[in-house]
């Protein structure tokens, strides 16, 4: 990031109520330093009392969530704004004096850092209304994907412990609401066997299973594998009902979530550009013009460097220069790239040729 035109070079170290405000000018000398409350109004007045001085750069540590106020302010004032990520602060702060931590220090070293270090810095530019509202959507599409795995999973654990034939025919199946339905109606073993296949098949049909016939036959077979009642069943079959439900009414809100997104990918100009490469479909994309969203790129390299995607390379001295995975970067970026090249391997034949190529010339998954 180029600040050869900033001669006040603000850092703030945000917080959920106040700021730290710690603003240096060209030589170092600090000119303000105090707390800030995370409030328009004084957000406003300090960052004018500021201008008034000379040309402004506001750096924060985190610009989404409880710093998303401090930038949106800044940025209605046509402040320049930008992040310094949180690997580069921790390694930087590991170069000033003293092992202290506080937000006096944190904000100095962040003001410090854009003063001598401007590499270090991620420019944000102005979000417009539906890159936040894709960056909100496919966060709260994570959280309920989270919260889905981990009810699933110990449904899946209950039944492995209770009755594992049952467990491998059930668990593929809890996606499916009609199969958490007959759960939360049958829960144990043996009251499924005592429902019966007319019951369970019934049951399956009225709540939309396409394949109610052929599953009510396997659930009955499952059982058909295991005679002994295992301790605990009882109690598990308390608990599945609850889980069951939960599950059940964790799937709405996603399918709700998801046609929003849909709607909002569909209109970003980026959405033909993503989408024509194999492995990208509609949650892919959002998340990365979520990620991506207020940030600039001056080259692939800077965009696989902030996604993490980039080998660190290693070589000192007469040692064999080597290339390791880096685990810094954007997680849910880099994630999201995984997830959309893996699945073009699979349904990509273009890809997959690519992929066995570099597998035979001995590369391996990073």
């Amino acid at each position: 990031m180029k600040t050869e035109d900033i001669q006040i070079f603000l850092g703030l170290d945000v917080g959920k109520t106040d700021h730290w405000a710690c603003a240096v000018i060209q030589d170092g000398t600090r000119i303000w330093n105090k707390t800030l409350p995370n409030d328009e109004a004084k957000l406003t007045a300090a960052y004018q009392k500021l201008l008034a001085q000379g040309q402004v750069l506001v750096v924060v540590d985190q610009p989404a969530t409880i710093g998303a106020l401090a930038v949106v302010v800044a940025q209605n004032l046509d402040i320049p704004v930008a992040y310094l990520p949180g690997l580069s602060m921790r390694r930087i702060a590991d170069m000033y004096p003293g092992s202290a931590k506080t937000d006096e220090k944190d904000a100095f070293i962040i003001a410090d850092a854009a003063r001598t270090m401007p590499h270090t810095l991620r420019s944000i530019r102005v979000s417009d209304e539906d890159e936040a509202t894709l960056g909100m959507l496919t966060g709260f599409d994570l959280d309920l994907a989270r919260q889905i795995t981990q009810t699933s999973n110990r449904i899946r654990g209950l039944f492995t412990q209770i009755h594992p034939p049952l467990e491998r025919i059930l668990g593929p199946w809890l996606e499916h609401d009609a199969v958490l339905e007959i759960l939360a109606i049958w829960p144990t073993p043996a009251q499924l066997k005592h429902a019966g296949k007319a019951r369970i098949d019934a049951k399956l049909k009225k709540y939309g299973a396409r394949r109610h016939t052929a599953w009510a036959v396997a659930i009955m077979d499952a059982l058909d594998e295991q005679t002994v009642v295992v301790v605990g069943t009882d109690a598990a079959g308390l608990v599945i009902p609850h889980l069951a439900r939960q599950l059940i009414s964790l799937h709405a809100p996603r399918v709700d979530v998801a046609t929003h997104l849909e709607t909002l990918v569909e209109a970003h100009p980026l959405y033909s550009v993503l989408t024509s490469m194999p492995g990208v479909a509609v949650r892919t994309p959002a998340i990365i013009i979520a990620e991506t969203s207020g940030k600039t790129f001056t080259s692939a390299a800077a965009l696989s460097s902030y996604a993490g995607l980039a080998p660190t390379t290693r070589q000192s001295g007469t040692s064999i220069k080597s290339e390791r995975v880096s685990h810094s970067g954007n997680k849910r970026l880099k994630r999201a790239l995984f997830l959309s090249a893996f699945a073009s391997i699979r349904f990509d034949p273009t890809s997959r040729d690519y992929y066995d190529r570099k597998r035979a010339q001995g590369k391996r998954h990073i």
